[in-house]
Parts: structure tokens; sequence; C-alpha cells
């Protein structure tokens, strides 16, 4: 265990739990005979269908616990958030649910779907183009023009720590683990849910997973600080961050083991995997563990216990057809 100072601890995550208790679904935990015998010869994996949270994405627990903590002069005034898709579904749900006003920021390429369900909840998108703007400078100059809260898609501890309920959930239901894979796009999820994974199992090997097209954080954690890359052209639209966030970076430097990349192909596979065999519908992201689960990269995985966090199933109708084809 580090004596690094991080943002967040067990604390945190065990408060936004009981802050999200009986708002936010606790997501079932799903098992498959089928990959435990392709994974390994006594092998128990436990998939957390956080595509089946409110908003289709575990989004909402973080963008809950931010938005529960607003004062009520800022809860008048409003939040914007800027996202692709599941950040933004995520607060404009938690607005609505609150009775916040929300702006959301979202490239002109995001996923029709992501952009017509946050639409849907109540919230004004304001678009931009995402290779040549940067969101969070509109999101900053929105905030300051209108004197609203910005709310980050993973830079705060408040985002972190209401991520990390997802596997504070999953350590409840099936209990101890050997090992825990997480999709890693901005770090939010990886963060608050090592937090409460090492809190709970000091010895449980915590792996992030992204592809090899969004490798931000494969680069930035082997030269030791943060690495900005051009806007990854990846299928998982929740990975196509630049860089890894202030914040989640030095939690994950020092509680994961590894971060591990996969191809779009693998992406793919696992997606048609998922729906075809297990009956769940993953979105490309979320599915980025599973690519590397069933890729036999982790070697020899014998008799041990493991979690996989299923992010979200809000995957465009398109990219589906196309996947499946």
């Amino acid at each position: 265990m580090t004596t690094m100072v991080l943002p967040i601890g067990l604390a945190d995550v065990e408060r936004a739990a009981a802050r999200l208790r009986g708002v936010a679904n606790r997501t079932p935990v799903v098992t498959s005979r089928s990959v435990d015998r392709r994974v390994g010869v006594g092998t128990r994996v436990f998939f957390k269908c956080e595509n089946l949270q409110r908003g289709g994405a575990f989004k909402f627990r973080g963008a809950y616990n931010r938005l529960a903590a607003l004062t009520p002069d800022e809860r008048a005034r409003g939040v914007v958030a800027f996202s692709s898709g599941n950040h933004a579904q995520g607060v404009a749900l938690a607005a609505r649910e609150l009775g916040v006003p929300a702006t959301i920021v979202m490239p002109t390429d995001a996923p029709a779907s992501k952009v017509a369900a946050t639409r849907a909840y109540g919230a004004e998108i304001v678009t931009y183009d995402r290779l040549t703007e940067d969101r969070e400078a509109i999101a900053r100059a929105v905030a300051t023009e209108r004197g609203l809260v910005l709310v980050p898609p993973y830079d705060h501890p408040l985002i972190m720590a209401g991520q990390g309920t997802a596997a504070l959930e999953l350590l409840e239901e099936v209990g101890p683990l050997d090992l825990l894979l997480a999709p890693l796009g901005g770090g939010g999820l990886l963060s608050g849910c090592a937090t409460a994974a090492r809190g709970l199992a000091p010895d449980i090997r915590l792996i992030g997973v992204e592809t090899e097209l969004s490798n931000d954080w494969e680069q930035s954690l082997r030269v030791g600080e943060r690495v900005r890359i051009s806007p990854p052209p990846t299928i998982a639209d929740g990975m196509r961050t630049q860089q890894p966030g202030e914040l989640t970076f030095p939690v994950v430097q020092a509680l994961v083991e590894a971060v591990l990349t996969v191809s779009e192909d693998e992406v793919k596979e696992a997606v048609r995997w998922l729906l075809l065999r297990m009956k769940l519908l993953v979105e490309p992201t979320g599915a980025v563990p599973v690519a590397l689960l069933l890729s036999g990269r982790l070697g020899d995985l014998t008799d041990r216990r493991v979690g996989v966090i299923l992010s979200g199933g809000n995957v465009d109708p398109d990219v589906l057809c196309e996947i499946l084809a």
C-alpha cells in the first residue's frame, strides 16, 4: 500500500454509497460457465453489470454524488459538464432528479443515441468539434459566462468516490477477489474502484484496460507523468480522452498493478461474445476488459476469482450493427 496522500479514501466511497442508496441501481452481478471454462480451470468470473445502471452506465453514480453536494445557491444556478456521452447522460439524469438545470458540452461526432438520451433528460446541449476545439475550455467559458458549476467527467473527488461504489457493491456481494479488471478512459472509474478494492482487500490485483489506439495511460505510466495524445479514433468512444486526469493519475499510479491494451478487433469480438453468448448488451468501452480477459494475455488464472466492471451499455445502434455484421 502507498503512503502517498491520495485524493480519496475508502471512507469517501462508503459515504458516496450511503448517498446513492435507493437512488442508483444496485446493478446485478452475473456469471458465465462458458467464460469460466475459457479463462482457466477452476476460474470464477463475476461481471458487475453497470450497463444496467440508470442512464445506462456507471457515470450516474459519480454525477449524482457530485450534484447532491451542491449548495442551494449552486443548485439554483445550474451545472455544466463536458462529455462524449455517458457522463453527459449521468449528469443530465442526476440534474433532473435533483431539480438542477444542466448544460452539456458534447462533440459533434458523439453517438446519436447518447445525444438524444441526454437531451431527453432535459439538458441543454452545446456542441463542439472534437478535432479542433477544447471541450474543457468551452465548458469553463460557459460556466464563467452563466455562473454555472463545472462538473468534470472524472477529475473530482466526489466523482471518483461515486464511481468507486461499483467495486464496493461487487465485493460486498461476491466476497474476496484475486483480480479486478476495469476499463480506463479518464480514470474516474478505475481510481474509485481501486480505492474501494484496496481498502477492503489490500492484496487484490488491479488492472486497467484501454485500447491500443487510446493508450495515453500506458504511455503515461511508462514515463511517470501524464502524456497527452491526439484524439484517438477508437471504437470505444468512452476512451477518446487524450490525457489521464490530474487527480486520477496518482491514484492509478499508486494502487493499480498495470494498464494493458487490446485491439479494436478484440473489442468487437468481446461485444459480440457478451451479446450472443451472455445476452448482455455492452458498449465497446465496457467490453474492453472482457476483450483482455478473453485474449488469454493475463496468464494463468487457474482457480482465481476475477471481477470485471462492465461500465455501460449505451452503444450506438449503427456501431452495434457494424460489429455484429
